[in-house]
């Protein structure tokens, strides 16, 4: 097993799923905050695609050629997390895709124990391999994938990777309420439960 392989498939495989997220949605729903932190599928692209070039870039010592205003030194505090009425939805896109290539160029160039540093960690724990940002980055657009899903279903009902994502159940909305119902009435009881035991 190429284990170099594998986890670059994992990779590449999550970001089509959290750019999949967008597909069919207008700017507003693309754009707008769905948390009281101000999660948003377009901000989530646009951050995943920044966080690739800096591990993949400027780790390995291989800057790209591309460095969004929101990136640089001097950008508002999570500027990377949001898009500005003057960011098109294409251009964050064709970023991220810029952004994975870049990262992509990185991983097949070098060897999974290249040595890199990231100047952002603390001093203890700067000096990483290939690896270890391969697993660490796996992780993180995952996270931020699932992040995706939720924030997807709440704005349309849309869930799961598509119709063929063997991961859902295929159930009618009629179903799918009942299903909800149940654990409802599952975690009042719950609490009651609790309640009454801490009375």
């Amino acid at each position: 097993m190429d284990e170099k392989a594998t986890l670059h498939k994992y990779l590449r495989a999550q970001r089509e799923n959290l750019l999949a997220k967008i597909d069919g949605l207008g700017e507003y729903d693309a754009r707008r905050p769905l948390t009281p932190t101000g999660t948003n599928l377009l901000g989530l692209i646009k951050h995943v695609g920044s966080v690739q070039l800096g591990y993949f870039g400027l780790v390995f010592d291989r800057p790209a050629e591309r460095q969004p205003a929101w990136m640089a030194d001097d950008a508002p505090m999570d500027a990377d997390m949001w898009a500005a009425v003057d960011e098109s939805r294409d251009d964050i896109v064709d970023f991220y895709r810029y952004s994975g290539e870049h990262s992509d160029a990185t991983i097949e160039l070098l060897p999974l124990d290249a040595p890199g540093r990231v100047p952002w960690w603390p001093e203890e724990r700067r000096d990483v391999t290939l690896h270890q940002i391969l697993v660490h980055l796996c992780v993180e657009i995952a996270r931020h994938a699932g992040h995706a899903d939720i924030l997807r279903e709440l704005l349309d009902g849309a869930a799961g990777n598509g119709p063929a994502d063997p991961n859902l159940p295929r159930r009618p909305a009629a179903e799918w309420a009942e299903y909800r119902s149940r654990l409802e009435a599952a975690a009042i009881e719950a609490a009651a439960t609790e309640a009454g035991g801490s009375a």
